[in-house]
């Protein structure tokens, strides 16, 4: 991107929108005295979900903070694509990787359409709808985080001396334990008619997920250095066969080649 702007904004983008419409949201009911019990929460309710807020006066900015949150983060994995294809990024070396992106583009699409659809769908005029909708936000999301961690392992096992991408499946691999057990957390207290401990389980599950789409930041920060071709990283060229079967298990590193050797080597010649 031009200037100043560079692809490592845009999860930023996407993660401050979210994070500051959760905080617009939350302060709105702790702080408005007639939205502390709303009309959509239930009589034996006294915390509020998410999705109560959203259904009346915020709906708009809950509509607006959710589709510009969902936009901004697909694009991130779109770009991650493209960067990866043109060497701004580590390449992807298999097919089988490529896959992996693919599969977890898709599952952010699902996750995309989710988010939105239940942001317009609201759960006090069409609860079933924004109910289906917010199943498909969460698997869409940890489906997406799985096969994102999938593709960091592999891409370890040929860029062996690249710690963003140890730090990158890490990250990835604790919003699955976390988000993942709690949104089965939710579901049994949503069923259990457990409203309060559901809705403070739905806000701790809105804010982790914030954290975990700042995480993109560092996979996409390798693109502000790699901006010239001649910086830019190459697929490994050397296979390192292992003892069992053969199974590639280490790969030659790609590195950005290195500079042109200095003027002087290149006296006398035009």
């Amino acid at each position: 991107m031009l200037g100043f702007i560079s692809y490592w904004m845009l999860p930023v983008i996407s993660g401050v929108t979210w994070l500051g419409m959760l905080l617009a949201m939350l302060i709105y009911w702790a702080g408005t005295q007639d939205a502390v019990h709303l009309v959509d929460m239930n009589e034996h309710q006294s915390i509020a979900y998410i999705s109560d807020i959203g259904a009346l006066t915020l709906k708009p900015l809950f509509i607006a903070g959710c589709a510009v949150t969902s936009v901004f983060f697909a694009v991130s994995f779109i770009a991650t694509r493209w960067l990866r294809h043109r060497g701004r990024l580590l390449p992807n070396v298999t097919k089988f990787q490529r896959t992996l992106m693919y599969l977890n583009i898709f599952s952010v699409i699902v996750g995309t359409a989710g988010l939105i659809f239940l942001s317009i769908f609201d759960a006090y005029r069409h609860s079933g709808v924004h109910n289906a909708c917010l199943v498909l936000f969460l698997l869409g999301f940890i489906a997406s985080a799985i096969f994102a961690c999938w593709e960091f392992r592999s891409l370890r096992h040929y860029y062996v001396n690249e710690p963003h991408l140890e730090a990158s499946f890490y990250t990835k691999l604790v919003f699955i334990i976390f988000e993942g057990s709690l949104a089965i957390v939710f579901g049994i207290l949503v069923k259990t008619h457990h409203r309060d401990a559901a809705a403070v389980v739905e806000w701790i599950l809105a804010f982790i997920f914030s954290f975990y789409v700042f995480s993109y930041v560092m996979d996409l920060w390798p693109a502000v250095h790699t901006k010239k071709p001649e910086m830019r990283f190459q697929k490994p060229q050397r296979l390192a066969v292992g003892s069992s079967g053969g199974s590639p298990h280490t790969l030659e590193q790609a590195i950005v080649p290195p500079p042109p050797p200095p003027p002087e080597a290149h006296m006398g010649h035009f």
